[in-house]
């Protein structure tokens, strides 16, 4: 792909009409009668049944695929506290992604607060406008506390996605990593280097996967128990005693770096196991560079964030999916096992053969492998098998409201949608 300039940047998204989206109308609205219908007095009637059946507003509203995009705007991208009015652009873009790859309606909001009370009361009262909540761009540890309060005093779907999006992709590359090199997932050693949001959340989810050692670093080193510097997030996987670096890295099986950039050396890689799962998701500028991880370990297995690189560690291959799943059975939350059937659904696509369409689109061929463990995002087959694997997992755990789920049947709902509406490949 060509590099992006930034005039090119600044034209698309302020030519025709300013933005990246607007609203349409979803009925017909040319007469005066449409009119009465959709406005007074006709929506008195809608009113009336949504007094006597609250959960009547997902059959006559927008609600039930309606996300709110929501940001304070204090840890933008690669750019850190920029406030809400330049955060908006990305929470547009966010807005764009859901829709076009999972056709749910997005509304991005950016809050000017950053007290973490009054964040969650701003959220909460908004809340009944919404199906679910994608909470983004919070700066740690205040999204921890804003994800867990939201999470305890709504009944719809909150998820911060710079935590779990990025979670649930590791967690998809890591388990055809250990597919591919004969590992047991609840024997194998990663360290985490970076301590932030999505890396608790990475480590969170590979416990709830069965991994048992994991060994954190952050800007002052090991997180030890040792330690008196530690928020209780951190001290969630502080290791039993001090040790070095050096004993972090050696023998270890994968490295996850979710830091900055040079924050891994080729010293702490020729430290690790043979074949090791590297994943160095800094972008643009990974944590250690592919061809500089090739000199000491040339069997390894090697994520990135950016495009560019086999194996992109791209939160779009999660978060539309998730929210689809949840909103289409009516969740009351997000769980770890919805996360986790997410990731498990990935990994089990990355197995499948490609479509030609893809081949072409890409202008390569795609097979499973070390340089392709994890799906690409313009892959149709993304919505029907990881949306109905968070949804079933949804039903099994009893957070879905709706009764009688057919997977296979929605399996096909979920096809038809591709097609009448042009999500992914269809229109894009």
């Amino acid at each position: 792909m060509d590099e992006i300039t930034k005039k090119e940047a600044l034209l698309y998204h302020k030519e025709r009409r300013p933005g990246k989206k607007k609203i349409c109308t979803s009925k017909p609205f040319e007469t005066q009668r449409d009119l009465s219908i959709a406005y007074t007095p006709g929506v008195g009637f809608v009113c009336e049944e949504i007094v006597k059946n609250p959960d009547a507003v997902y059959e006559y509203t927008t609600k039930g695929n309606l996300v709110g995009v929501i940001t304070n705007g204090t840890a933008v991208l690669g750019f850190g506290d920029i406030g809400p009015l330049a955060a908006k652009p990305v929470m547009e873009g966010k807005a764009v992604l859901f829709k076009k790859f999972a056709d749910i309606d997005a509304y991005n909001i950016e809050i000017d607060e950053k007290n973490p009370e009054k964040f969650v009361d701003i959220v909460k009262a908004i809340s009944p406008t919404f199906g679910g909540i994608n909470l983004e761009d919070i700066k740690a540890p205040e999204c921890f506390y804003i994800e867990e309060k939201l999470k305890k005093e709504l009944d719809i779907p909150v998820m911060h996605d710079d935590q779990h999006g990025t979670a649930i992709v590791t967690t998809a590359g890591m388990i055809n990593g250990c597919f591919l090199t004969n590992r047991d997932l609840a024997k194998i050693k990663v360290v985490i280097v970076g301590s932030g949001a999505a890396a608790i959340a990475s480590a969170r989810m590979y416990r709830h996967l069965g991994v048992e050692n994991i060994i954190m670093i952050d800007s002052r080193g090991v997180v030890h128990k040792e330690r008196d510097d530690l928020n209780p997030f951190k001290k969630e996987f502080a290791y039993p005693k001090e040790i070095s670096r050096t004993d972090a890295f050696k023998d270890a099986d994968m490295v996850l770096g979710l830091s900055i950039p040079k924050a891994i050396t080729k010293e702490d890689i020729s430290l690790m196991k043979k074949e090791p799962l590297v994943f160095v998701c800094s972008n643009p500028i990974p944590e250690i560079m592919p061809d500089a991880v090739l000199e000491v370990k040339p069997d390894a297995i090697i994520a990135t964030g950016r495009s560019d690189f086999p194996n992109q560690i791209n939160n779009v291959l999660g978060f539309p999916y998730l929210f689809r799943g949840a909103l289409d059975v009516r969740s009351r939350s997000i769980n770890y096992e919805m996360m986790l059937s997410a990731a498990y659904a990935l990994a089990r696509l990355a197995r499948e053969d490609v479509s030609e369409e893809i081949k072409k689109l890409y202008k390569k061929e795609f097979k499973f492998s070390k340089e392709y463990i994890i799906p690409i995002p313009f892959d149709k087959r993304l919505l029907t098998e990881v949306s109905s694997a968070v949804a079933a997992a949804a039903v099994k755990t009893k957070v879905a409201k709706v009764d009688n789920f057919d997977v296979e049947r929605y399996k096909k709902d979920l096809k038809k949608r591709t097609e009448e509406t042009g999500v992914l490949l269809n229109n894009t």
